[in-house]
């Protein structure tokens, strides 16, 4: 076998920025994520205070379910511009449901976790049974749940979330609730990726459509379960976000969804699907909530919020891109 050849099949033969682009595409969001907790300790010694750090992760818990579900429809080759949409509405709707007592929590509660499943459901029966691209589709869906919810209200929130309801946005001793709740639904949805096969399928789904399709995996079933898992986790997260702040907003839940996809872009999981994990996903969340902290400790203006995580989300496609080119 020739040199041409064996670079052929090997890939270029330079051992060095191979694992180089190896290293970063693997471990890169979590170098990332030590770099930016210690530059942040340095820049402001706020960064450690107990109230920030309790900020941090109630903030990181909202935005990690979220995107525990857009890394589900992501990997299996999709993407869900809705989830932020689906937060505000029940946001909105379980403030207006409960009218700030706990007597109607207990269907109030199902009722708007319904709410994620049927926008899930109809997201992935229009990508899948009409061929609509996910994008377009998630998109119109933002717009239409956003009009229904304006519709609903009228431009005018009544009441405030039951007590219940409020008590998900505190703290039990030192951790927040939504930590907690974070944590065990990722690790639930680690299980599902890795040792079912479920998560087989869908790794293979989003690796190659057709090969699956070919090789008797139900691919349309999937995504569309992937999709109502996402629906499902929004509106976990609308609750959680509507104990925290209080009360329902019109504007609640609006950035989730671009959040959520670069959270999971930045934590290796590849956008056009098949490859990343939950791990990734949570660093990921965990560096841009970080970022985001200290442009506010730093009292610096906004839009450095949105430039930073522009930085983030370019380098971290071009350390995907390259460990690509070499393998």
């Amino acid at each position: 076998m020739n040199e041409a050849t064996t670079e052929h099949i090997l890939g270029p033969s330079s051992p060095d920025s191979w694992s180089i682009s190896s290293f970063l595409s693997k471990w890169g969001v979590y170098v990332a994520l030590a770099l930016v907790i210690l530059i942040s300790a340095i820049l402001s010694p706020a960064f450690y205070k107990f109230s920030n750090v309790l900020n941090i992760l109630r903030a990181s818990a909202v935005l990690g379910i979220v995107c525990l579900g857009q890394t589900l429809v992501i990997l299996g080759g999709g993407i869900d511009l809705s989830v932020g949409a689906i937060m505000g509405t029940v946001a909105i709707f379980i403030s207006e449901f409960t009218g700030g007592v706990d007597t109607g929590v207990a269907w109030a509660i199902p009722a708007c976790l319904m709410i994620g499943v049927a926008v899930g459901w109809l997201n992935g029966m229009l990508v899948t049974k009409r061929n609509i691209p996910p994008f377009v589709c998630t998109l119109g869906m933002l717009i239409f749940v956003e009009g229904i919810r304006f519709a609903y209200t009228a431009g005018v929130i009544s009441g405030r979330p039951a007590p219940f309801i409020r008590k998900l946005g505190s703290i039990i001793g030192p951790i927040p609730i939504p930590v907690v709740i974070m944590v065990a639904l990722s690790v639930l949805v680690w299980i599902l990726l890795k040792k079912t096969s479920f998560g087989r399928r869908l790794y293979a789904t989003g690796g190659n459509r057709e090969a699956a399709r070919y090789s008797g995996i139900n691919v349309d079933r999937i995504s569309i379960a992937t999709y109502v898992l996402c629906g499902l986790c929004a509106a976990i997260a609308g609750l959680l976000l509507a104990g925290y702040i209080g009360y329902g907003d019109r504007y609640l839940g609006r950035g989730f969804d671009l959040d959520s996809i670069a959270a999971v872009v930045v934590g290796g999981t590849a956008f056009e699907g098949g490859r990343g994990g939950i791990g990734g996903t949570i660093a990921g969340v965990l560096l841009l909530t970080i970022l985001f902290n200290i442009v506010l400790i730093l009292n610096l203006e906004v839009h450095y919020q949105l430039i930073l995580k522009g930085i983030v989300i370019i380098g971290a496609v071009l350390a995907y891109s390259s460990h690509r080119r070499f393998v």
